[in-house]
């Protein structure tokens, strides 16, 4: 495009304001015309800064999903220290790439449900300008911290957990919604890839062509800003904010550079709820610590004898009522507070104690009537579906996970759970101690 063209685009008032919000304490990196990056650290205080970039050659801008106390001085960070010293909070920002807008739409579509599912709703979508969509939380969402840890300073790691559990978490619905809208054979036209290449034993697996950002987020990470010019493609157009209404129906051509209409914010976070983002840091956490420690912790327990003699093998040992820990025995009588944490222990527990996934849905429905007010039938279901078609074992979260059996107000100790770490480790000491009385 002309510097006149774009000077006439991004010279109005409404653009103008709504980039200097969404710069504010952050780093912003111009690319030009010519194909490169401005240099780094830099940033945009006035809207003199901004036309002037343009009139230098500077096309779009890109912003960190990092916030910092002065980013100018990130020349001056070695360590992580340094740089989480000096970052004051991140933004949550879902980054969906793909060649194909209507798998875009559907991914973005997804995500959205998964973060309303856990009582997320101010959240913010934008059209990339391509065939992407990203979709943020504002740092104003999150807790102060996770298991003592300041939330600021888990940046990248917490980002990337987040990204992944949710990925996890729509995948199977992803695959089937794409499937509905085009065979497999369709797929591999529209992406130029063989049939072969969609498949992960045996099924298709929708991140062969779509891809949301895990491990490319990164330390400085940066992503389109709000507003600017997408200059890879040969209709250019903006990446626009857009509604969840929108969403649906969008069509890419309201966002040419000159019918684009500047209504909506994107990572506003004057519009968030304080812990608003809570449930879904304890949950992506809880996933991703049990996706690492849990296969390690249950081959240490294959390896024991069985029930029989004494001890267990958990491949055999179904955990009966009896031996259930104080906290299960206490969920089980219904709660008035904490419902969807309490469901997040039952369904790991009693999966992880050999029930099977109807078993466990028997439980969990007897114990939700319990309830002062019980949660949703399609919340559980929900819950229910996605846990028992999860790959790999999951523990119940560990006794001193923060916002889990204290914070619930469900701990009441006993002489064995000062020796445990983890409700299930309580049933296997409990039989262990109680065996001579039964078998007498």
């Amino acid at each position: 495009m002309k510097t006149s063209e774009l000077l006439k685009y991004y010279n109005q008032d409404e653009i103008l304001d709504e980039i200097l919000r969404v710069c504010k304490n952050r780093e912003v990196v111009a690319k030009f015309g010519q194909g490169f990056f401005g240099a780094r650290p830099s940033t945009i205080l006035y809207k003199k800064d901004l036309l002037d970039l343009i009139r230098r050659g500077a096309v779009s801008f890109h912003i960190s999903v990092e916030r910092w106390r002065n980013p100018l001085s990130l020349n001056q960070t070695n360590t992580k220290k340094d740089m989480d010293d000096l970052r004051t909070g991140w933004d949550l920002v879902l980054d969906i790439d793909t060649k194909i807008l209507d798998y875009a739409k559907i991914c973005a579509k997804l995500l959205i449900m998964a973060l309303e599912f856990h009582n997320i709703k101010n959240y913010s979508i934008k059209y990339s300008g391509g065939s992407g969509f990203h979709i943020g939380v504002a740092y104003e969402s999150f807790p102060d911290n996770i298991n003592g840890v300041e939330t600021k300073t888990l940046f990248p790691e917490a980002a990337q957990w987040i990204a992944s559990y949710l990925s996890e978490m729509i995948k199977e619905k992803l695959a089937e919604n794409i499937l509905i809208i085009n065979s497999l054979e369709a797929i591999s036209e529209r992406t130029s890839k063989p049939a072969d290449e969609l498949l992960e034993d045996g099924k298709f697996n929708p991140y062969s062509v779509i891809e949301i950002d895990t491990i490319a987020i990164s330390p400085r990470h940066l992503i389109r800003m709000p507003y600017s010019v997408n200059e890879k493609r040969e209709i250019v157009r903006v990446s626009l904010p857009i509604t969840k209404k929108e969403l649906e129906d969008f069509d890419p051509d309201t966002a040419v550079i000159d019918k684009a209409e500047f209504n909506q914010r994107f990572l506003d976070g004057s519009k968030s709820m304080p812990n608003e983002a809570k449930e879904l840091f304890v949950q992506a956490f809880d996933w991703h610590n049990k996706t690492i420690e849990n296969m390690e912790r249950l081959e240490q327990q294959k390896k024991k004898t069985n029930y029989s003699t004494g001890t267990y093998t958990k491949s055999f040992y179904k955990i009966p009522e009896e031996d259930y820990p104080p906290c299960i025995k206490i969920i089980l009588k219904g709660l008035e507070d904490g419902k969807k944490r309490a469901l997040f222990i039952l369904i790991n527990y009693f999966k992880s104690a050999n029930y099977t996934p109807e078993e466990i849905e028997n439980i969990i429905t007897e114990w939700n009537k319990k309830n002062k007010e019980p949660l949703r039938e399609q919340y559980i279901k929900a819950q229910l579906s996605w846990i028992n078609k999860r790959q790999g074992e999951y523990l119940p979260p560990n006794c001193n996970s923060l916002m889990y059996y204290s914070d619930l107000g469900i701990c009441k100790k006993d002489e064995i759970c000062e020796e445990i770490k983890n409700p299930l480790n309580y049933s296997y000491k409990h039989y262990k101690r109680t065996k001579h009385s039964r078998q007498s």
